[in-house]
């Protein structure tokens, strides 16, 4: 078997495989069974501060500009988010096996997920009536309830909720009693359906426009906390299920395409025509029918094999134009007729081909508020129950971002300019064990590409969800979590990182235009969301406008934002110009640099870094010494993942609390597998075979991981348990500035304390003087460069070398044609105990400070250097009246 090859087949097809010897777990490994948490307040750490004290007290969610979201009073605003399904069934029914037992309780599961960092929720919901013992009209009142009661919880936790309810998989209907001919098959109704959308909007405004207690008697039109509304989940015209309509439904919909023709061409004879092609034996013109071609038809496949016609075309666009429409109508309703200005995401699902079809199904969107989509990271999973449990006898095998699935990275998206972008449903999905890769990877590339929302899926629990049988009754595994200690025990160092803006925003890498003519047609994009694109292969049907020669290899999502816009023209494609030097073909990987130089992911040594002033990372499946700007790894393996994130703001190097959380595979004690080979689409694969799927608690791996921490000021370190209380005093030394120590087994996280801020005696701690006594004096100039220790001290520089760097410019400038001087300086970001400003003169004798001009400054700091100790700033300040001459100097003053 050539194993190679195999590999590449799989991804291929659509599937994603491992390396295909995947280790076994280790023997090295620790229990973890926590405490529910109590939320002392003595815990050191807790996120509930990042929300606000209620969800939606600065009013309702919006969007700027850009596509970003920003709360009601226009702070911007980052979500961490999750969906959850607690305390869904009132009342709670315990379930014979371990782990079901007790009732969760809403409120703390609201405050647990914002402890760590969450701040925003979905709920999956099925308003829809029960057929069965429901009309058409009626609404799930459970569900309600449901819902109402969890926007009051989250709310009171800070947590904002999206709402998603309805589903077409799960809606069941009797036509006998409804009067309706869906036979069971819903997929595809709402979009065209008179009947069914008559209905869903009285679910609606009963969603909308009942007052519940839950919400202090408001209705949820009212309830700023709900911060987004999504019309229904996975459900499109452009997936396979369109071909499953039943005879009734089909038939209204060939009749709306005959109206559609009707109108873009004043009569059917005349669409023929410009279709080219004869009557189809499925169209009945004289009933007003035309017939609706198999979705295959219009795939790379179909297309492949026939070509296109112009009439494939048209049903493409009156696919797509339905879609927006209803979407948009939608949008109106829940906005004029229900009053509520939430915003609007119409909908979270792919199509039948991801290369030519994807982009179609994203601009049906458009017409709504918000562009979303759900994609899962996981592997081959093979079994009776794999859909939802994980049983003895299962095959699978393990992805990995830093090894063979770099391209299959679920954030992987072309985001539409101006419309925020989310993946409503994701996670690493069991039985894989690399979950511990996955939150500092969504936190990095998220902050880098300006992405603004993954929601995990899905929280079952309280809190910590422990290894139990998927459904209470089966014996097996649950798949389908979130809030495992490899997941959720990761999230609070990412999550920080992520909502406070540690890691920059690059520049758009690729900003492509896609007109609507291209998309009817199916024409083929520059950069598709596809692991298996061949830039080369799969670009070569390009809109006749285009420029391009080839398109653009997928990891281009891993080195910046990659954007869309609609309506366009495709000779205005642009790809940053030297982007294939971010993306280095190594002999077993590949190394892609993000255009911030911040991230690195390096698929050869199975390696991922952060290198940020505030957050520093490693993610390594070896042994490894990383040396980043003021933190190191150095591991003896197994895999980890490891961080250092500021909690109180300042760089690492002047923190004076410091998050260290560590992350490593994850099984249920007594699990055991084995290497097995099996039979995939005609393929052999490697895999392995689970043979027992084990029991409560989770084991984690031991890291064997010493941290290094370039900061002077530290005077304690302590291991934390899962909630954040300190348990043990961990030994460490200070050297030259540099903080080490082993990082505690049995833990997750550790914080070390110290001294905020980067006073002058500690930072002339970090030199080696010559007579201390009188070199170190704030007035001394040991090096001779003019400037005195405190001036160096406040430009972070070197006091021991002579450095005739012109450090301090000043000129004059024109702005609003009005007379400004414009300073630019080097200054200490993290100092604290010193004044530092400038002042000017027009005579050497009277000094203006700079910061008392009544004229704002226009420009502020526009650089700052890896480990966030330099920092340049610009300041512009305009002057009264005309002045040809001004002296500038600074001032330095220790308090």
């Amino acid at each position: 078997m050539n194993t190679k090859n195999t590999r590449w087949k799989l991804l291929a097809t659509g599937l994603v495989a491992s390396q295909l010897v995947s280790s076994a777990f280790s023997q090295d490994t620790w229990a973890f069974d926590p405490e529910p948490d109590d939320f002392d307040p003595s815990a050191l750490f807790d996120l509930r501060y990042l929300n606000e004290d209620l969800a939606g007290q600065s009013g309702w969610v919006r969007t700027d500009d850009q596509g970003d979201f920003v709360r009601g009073d226009g702070e911007p605003l980052r979500f961490w988010a999750v969906n959850t399904a607690v305390a869904r069934d009132i009342p709670f029914q315990p379930r014979p096996r371990p782990g079901w037992e007790n009732a969760p309780d809403l409120d703390r599961h609201a405050r647990w997920l914002a402890k760590r960092g969450v701040n925003l929720i979905r709920l999956h919901s099925h308003i829809n009536p029960h057929a069965d013992s429901q009309e058409l009209n009626d609404s799930n009142e459970g569900e309600l309830d449901w819902i109402f009661r969890s926007v009051g919880s989250m709310k009171r936790a800070g947590v904002y909720t999206i709402v998603s309810p309805y589903w077409a998989n799960t809606m069941e209907s009797d036509d006998s009693r409804w009067g309706t001919d869906w036979e069971g098959g819903h997929h595809g109704l709402l979009f065209f359906d008179t009947k069914i959308q008559e209905a869903y909007k009285e679910w609606l405004r009963k969603l909308f426009t009942t007052p519940s207690e839950h919400l202090d008697g408001k209705t949820l039109a009212e309830e700023p906390a709900l911060a987004m509304f999504q019309i229904q989940n996975e459900d499109s015209l452009l997936f396979w299920t369109v071909n499953n309509l039943k005879a009734g439904p089909k038939r209204r919909l060939g009749e709306l395409f005959y109206a559609w023709a009707l109108n873009k061409y004043q009569s059917i004879d005349a669409a023929f025509e410009a279709w080219g092609t004869a009557y189809s034996g499925n169209d009945d013109i004289e009933k007003g029918f035309l017939g609706i071609a198999n979705i295959w038809d219009l795939t790379g496949d179909g297309k492949a094999a026939h070509g296109t016609t112009a009439r494939l075309d048209d049903q493409m666009q009156f696919w797509v134009e339905t879609m927006y429409d209803f979407n948009a109508e939608i949008t109106r309703f829940v906005r004029e007729d229900l009053n509520c200005p939430v915003l609007v995401n119409p909908g979270n699902w792919k199509s039948a081909d991801v290369v030519l079809m994807e982009d179609s199904e994203r601009y049906s969107q458009t017409s709504g508020d918000v562009i979303a989509v759900n994609r899962y990271f996981g592997g081959l999973h093979k079994g009776d129950n794999n859909g939802w449990a994980i049983e003895n006898g299962d095959f699978y095998t393990n992805p990995s971002m830093l090894k063979d699935a770099a391209r299959s990275f679920p954030i992987s998206v072309k985001q539409v300019e101006g419309k925020p972008m989310m993946v409503t449903e994701s996670a690493w999905v069991m039985p894989t064990d690399t979950g511990f890769e996955s939150s500092m990877l969504l936190s990095a590339y998220s902050s880098l590409t300006g992405f603004d929302a993954y929601f995990w899926f899905v929280a079952q629990t309280e809190g910590f969800t422990p290894p139990r049988s998927a459904n209470g009754y089966h014996a097996s595994q649950g798949k389908w979590l979130c809030q495992t200690p490899d997941m959720a025990g990761q999230w609070p160092a990412a999550a920080l990182a992520f909502r406070k803006g540690y890691i920059r925003r690059g520049k758009p890498v690729v900003q492509e235009q896609r007109s609507l003519g291209a998309l009817w047609q199916r024409k083929s994009p520059i950069i598709a969301e596809s692991a298996s694109f061949d830039p080369n292969r799969d670009s070569g049907d390009q809109a006749p406008d285009s420029t391009m020669e080839g398109g653009v290899d997928p990891l281009a999502f891993l080195v910046g934002p990659v954007t869309m816009e609609f309506g366009g023209n495709e000779s205005e494609n642009v790809v940053m110009e030297d982007l294939d030097s971010y993306i280095e073909r190594t002999e077993n990987g590949e190394r892609v640099t993000s255009e911030t130089g911040q991230i690195i992911l390096d698929t050869e040594r199975n390696l991922f870094t952060v290198d940020a002033s505030h957050v520093q990372s490693m993610i390594s499946y070896q042994a490894t010494v990383q040396e980043l700007s003021s933190v190191a790894f150095e591991s003896t393996g197994p895999s980890v993942a490891a961080s250092v994130v500021s909690l109180d703001g300042y760089p690492i190097v002047a923190s004076g609390r410091l998050l260290v959380q560590v992350g490593t595979r994850a099984r249920p004690t007594g699990w055991e597998d084995e290497e097995a080979i099996i039979e995939v689409s005609g393929e052999q694969v490697q895999v392995r075979k689970i043979t027992s799927y084990g029991e409560a608690p989770w084991r984690l791996e031991t890291a064997g991981l010493k941290v290094r921490i370039r900061n002077p000021g530290v005077h304690t370190v302590r291991a934390l348990d899962a909630n954040g209380m300190p348990i043990a005093e961990v030994p460490f030394s200070l050297e030259d500035g540099v903080a080490s120590f082993y990082f505690p087994e049995g833990a997750l996280y550790a914080v070390v304390e110290g001294v905020s801020g980067l006073s002058y005696d500690l930072w002339k701690s970090r030199f080696a003087w010559g007579s201390e006594a009188t070199d170190a004096l704030v007035s001394a100039d040991p090096d001779g460069d003019g400037a005195a220790n405190l001036i160096e001290f406040v430009r972070a520089g070197d006091p021991l070398r002579f450095d005739g760097e012109v450090w301090e410019m000043s000129r004059f400038d024109r702005v609003a044609g009005e007379s400004a001087l414009t300073v630019s300086c080097h200054r200490n970001s993290v100092m604290v105990g010193v004044e530092d400003g400038f002042e000017y003169s027009e005579d050497l004798r009277e000094w203006t400070e700079l910061s008392s001009v009544s004229v704002p400054v226009l420009d502020s700091q526009i650089k700052m250097d890896s480990d966030g100790l330099v920092e340049e700033r610009r300041l512009v300040v305009q002057l009264d009246g005309e002045v040809e001459v001004a002296f500038v100097r600074r001032r330095a003053t220790a308090e």
